[in-house]
């Protein structure tokens, strides 16, 4: 789970999230169980467990301060803010092996401004100026600090794309400077070397002598190099040395 993908889901919810004239904060059970990486079963019955035996969550919940009553009316009304920010620090940290990586991230992005003020920027609600103070605003923050993430994470994974090609042609460079420099001879397949000597061959001959030329090689230490063969799908290349050796035989 990235920072880009966190920023499409949250984007997916906004429909579901909502505040009021005074700047009080809720979600749908739906969009705070997105939110955690749970299903909204797992949220559902956290709810319902109040009016029988409270879960853990449930009690995590009434210990700071929420009632039975609310709990269950935030089934159809949503649930506020305050809530959602220890539902989510929950299963961040607390609920042993149903934690969700999701749910880390989600907490680390808006421990820096709160889960409120989150909310009051996606639905564009603004607070009313009544002094003339400056600075930038939490949301401002909220915006500068997910701008900075998604941009470290699109530039880091430039930089793995980068070296992914970077690492495939040294190895090309690799492979013919072994081709060069090897002292028995440039790599051919059977049926290349065959040609190269003006020699016909079956493909049955041309399985036989590529099994030998596999043997040698593998006898003497010597990495065999594949290659795509349009006719044969991926073959072989073996030194000149071991070609000629198994041409030499005269055995099939």
């Amino acid at each position: 789970m990235s920072q880009i993908e966190i920023a499409e889901i949250i984007e997916q919810i906004k429909e579901e999230i909502e505040v009021d004239a005074n700047g009080q904060t809720k979600a749908s059970l739906r969009a705070t169980a997105r939110l955690a990486g749970v299903s909204a079963v797992a949220i559902l019955k956290t709810l319902d467990s109040v009016n029988l035996q409270p879960s853990k969550l449930a009690q995590v919940l009434m210990e700071s301060g929420f009632e039975a009553v609310n709990l269950t009316e935030w089934r159809t009304v949503g649930i506020p803010d305050m809530a959602i920010a220890i539902i989510l620090e929950y299963y961040a940290y607390e609920a042993g092996r149903y934690c969700t990586k999701q749910a880390r991230l989600v907490c680390r992005s808006f421990n820096t401004i709160g889960i409120r003020a989150w909310i009051q920027d996606k639905l564009g609600w603004t607070k009313p100026v009544t002094d003339n103070k400056t600075g930038m605003t939490q949301i401002q923050l909220l915006a500068a600090l997910a701008k900075h993430l998604a941009e470290q994470e699109q530039h880091l994974l430039r930089q793995q794309q980068q070296q992914t090609e970077i690492l495939a042609r040294l190895k090309a460079v690799e492979v013919e400077q072994d081709r060069v420099n090897t002292p028995c001879g440039h790599k051919y397949s059977v049926v290349g070397f065959a040609n190269l000597q003006g020699l016909e061959i079956s493909v049955k001959e041309a399985g036989t002598k590529g099994r030998k030329a596999s043997a040698l090689c593998r006898k003497q230490g010597i990495e065999i190099e594949r290659i795509h063969d349009p006719r044969f799908g991926k073959v072989g290349l073996y030194p000149e040395s071991v070609l000629i050796e198994v041409f030499s035989t005269g055995q099939n």
